[in-house]
């Protein structure tokens, strides 16, 4: 692993963990990038040193502005690579969050720059994200909610999925569950599980998966049609 992914990798953890709301810590960061807490520590206090970080021990760690902006260029790299791989070399959405992780750290401020001149500065990433990362806030704002909290009966459309469980999202993408799709929240049952209908079929969702997902509400009966992704 080369010095610079190193450093990108350390400051696109600790925006990750603080768009979570919770206090970053450096057991968190270690479990993040599943490195010990030692190693943790001198690298934080190298990334504090250059500019990145603001560090204050047993208290936290987050980002200086330079550091955000660090962050925000990574995180819109990544998405790039996520739309050109999609669109242009046929990946599937649900397996080319890993690709991304892996070119996000090599290219150029050229190679960039070609790349946007190709696909555009806004859009959408595969997975329904915008290239500026947005909070809950945001996407409640622009009418998105958590498909754990739709209504029951209701047409929705699926619009968002959480991108960085390559597991989950090749379980959702099996039941039919990707950005573009249809689908209706038939029940909430007991055992915290929902039960879903779509163009594949009704079946049980469990909570966690449902709390990885957004949704819009539709006006009209949804329908199937063919996947946003394939628009991207």
């Amino acid at each position: 692993m080369t010095p610079e992914r190193t450093v990108e990798d350390y400051i696109k953890a600790v925006y990750k963990l603080q768009r979570t709301g919770a206090r970053v810590t450096t057991s968190a960061l270690a479990a993040e990038l599943r490195l010990a807490d030692a190693s943790i520590t001198d690298m934080i206090k190298k990334l504090s040193r250059k500019g990145y970080l603001r560090y204050v021990p047993y208290q936290g760690v987050d980002l200086t502005e330079q550091g955000r902006r660090t962050a925000l260029k990574i995180v819109r790299r990544h998405r790039l690579w996520e739309m050109y791989l999609v669109r242009f070399l046929k990946f599937s959405w649900d397996k080319v969050h890993d690709e991304a992780e892996r070119l996000e750290h090599a290219v150029s401020a050229d190679f960039e720059s070609k790349l946007v001149q190709k696909l555009g500065r806004g859009g959408l990433c595969p997975h329904g994200n915008l290239m500026t990362p947005e909070d809950a806030a945001s996407r409640k704002k622009r009418g998105l909610t958590l498909l754990s909290t739709a209504e029951t009966g209701k047409p929705y459309m699926v619009r968002s999925i959480y991108e960085r469980d390559r597991r989950l999202l090749e379980f959702l993408e099996s039941r039919g569950i990707r950005p573009g799709a249809w689908l209706r929240l038939l029940e909430r049952n007991y055992d915290q599980t929902l039960t879903v209908a779509n163009q594949v079929g009704s079946f049980p969702l469990g909570a966690a998966a449902a709390e990885r997902v957004w949704v819009e509400k539709q006006k009209t009966p949804a329908t199937p049609r063919k996947s946003a992704l394939t628009q991207v």
